[in-house]
């Protein structure tokens, strides 16, 4: 997900004064990723649904509204850390919902770790805040207005990763009802929300005539010119479809302990790779924030504990033999 993001970001980057082109990539994934399911899952709309098509229209309806969100989000203030950093704190959100919808209770361990995740997130967005104000214009006005934007954005992305936290228990639901098909559910999650997509069309319209009037680019090896905002398209459809599909890959080839480490460094490496490359302002404590949240992320999963576990393992068969 680091190069899908930071490729929608290259895209925002690259527009100048355009950059809420965020519909018309989020539309390009969604097309490319259903065609690809409609053709090899769907069996070309032969092979019928393990779980019922309602089911899904609802798991839909949530997976667009968190998808449309999160990209307007962007065009609120708010940077592309800050925005990394807040999703990570899906943790929270998952274990607040998961206590009030199903009853669950947590060690005293995880509720620590979910005390650092807020606390990192906390000192990010503060930080962030006091960063928006101070970069405006000298104008009162002007300062005011921007941040409004901010909370807005920050209103925008509370929303969505509570809708996001929803739709994984209704997930965690619906898998212990009918079974675990995640192939499906990536097929029907991207191909039954594109004629919401009509709603959009006027912005994608406008932003792919954009696109046609970027400066032109000539695609190595295979040397032709086309516009680049194009070619970022192109990649970031690309790198979208190798990340959903790696993940999907990973959780089928790896113990629940490896893709637990994966993805939670992956968040880590794409906030990095996010500062470095696009230059975004970071201070001693965003990364103070940030170090939080990562700690807490691990802490949550118990990634020590099972790693001492892992390790007590050989000790043990080689005292038997």
């Amino acid at each position: 997900m680091s190069v899908v993001w930071g490729m929608k970001t290259k895209i925002k980057k690259e527009s100048g004064k355009h950059p809420g082109c965020g519909n018309i990539v989020t539309f390009a994934q969604f097309l490319f990723i259903a065609v690809e399911g409609f053709l090899f899952e769907a069996d070309l709309g032969r092979k019928r649904p393990a779980i019922p098509i309602r089911y899904y229209a609802v798991m839909v309806t949530m997976f667009f509204t968190v998808s449309v969100v999160n990209n307007y989000a962007l065009n609120l203030n708010i940077a592309m850390p800050l925005h990394m950093i807040f999703r990570s704190g899906s943790l929270i959100a998952n274990m607040i919902l998961g206590i009030i919808i199903l009853k669950k209770r947590y060690s005293i361990f995880k509720y620590t770790s979910i005390a650092l995740v807020s606390v990192g997130i906390f000192i990010c967005t503060f930080m962030s805040a006091k960063q928006v104000t101070s970069q405006s214009s000298s104008s009162e006005n002007d300062g005011f207005q921007a941040f409004a934007w901010w909370l807005l954005g920050i209103g925008a992305l509370t929303f969505a990763l509570l809708m996001s936290a929803r739709m994984g228990i209704f997930q965690e639901t619906l898998y212990k009802q009918f079974g675990k098909h995640s192939k499906e559910a990536l097929f029907y999650n991207h191909a039954l929300p594109l004629p919401g997509f009509i709603f959009l069309a006027s912005d994608i319209y406008d932003h792919a005539v954009l696109f046609n009037k970027s400066e032109l680019y000539q695609v190595p090896v295979v040397g032709v010119t086309v516009p680049i905002m194009w070619f970022y398209l192109l990649m970031n459809v690309f790198t979208q479809y190798v990340c959903i599909r790696g993940v999907f890959i990973l959780t089928t080839e790896c113990a629940s302990l490896t893709v637990t480490l994966v993805v939670t460094l992956r968040k880590f490496v794409s906030l990095i790779f996010s500062i470095l490359y696009f230059q975004n302002p970071f201070t001693l404590w965003h990364w103070l924030g940030t170090l939080f949240v990562f700690i807490g992320t691990l802490m949550y999963t118990e990634v020590w504990n099972n790693l001492g576990t892992t390790k007590s393992q050989p000790q043990k068969e080689d005292k038997k033999n």
